[in-house]
């Protein structure tokens, strides 16, 4: 039986891993928060997705259940690879895409140093 998929965020490698059944299946570059707004380490879910939620959140904005923080694309592509948000998770718009349609609501996301 296969378990359902969950998110690591790795803060060391700036990368967003996809897990099912203990395995990476894909693998995501992103952007996390600057030395003043840095990311929180943690688990958490995903907890509402929007489409197009406007201003700098790209295509797609999903939740975490940490109030204020998610996993969203970017108007600003080059910022990818880099600690430049206000915590949150950025990635490509067409990545954020692809992850949102592979991910429920509900899904567990695990941020790590």
């Amino acid at each position: 039986m296969m378990t359902n998929p969950y998110i690591i965020v790795d803060l060391s490698d700036l990368m967003l891993y996809l897990l099912q059944d203990d395995k990476v299946v894909r693998g995501f570059p992103i952007a996390t928060g600057a030395m003043l707004s840095q990311t929180p380490t943690g688990e958490y879910t995903i907890v509402n997705k929007a489409i197009n939620p406007g201003g700098p959140f790209g295509v797609l904005w999903m939740g975490l259940s940490k109030p204020h923080y998610g996993i969203h694309g970017t108007n600003d592509p080059s910022s990818i690879g880099h600690k430049v948000s206000h915590g949150c998770i950025r990635m490509f718009n067409e990545d954020v895409l692809q992850l949102s349609s592979l991910v429920n609501i509900g899904t567990s996301v695990i941020i790590r140093r």
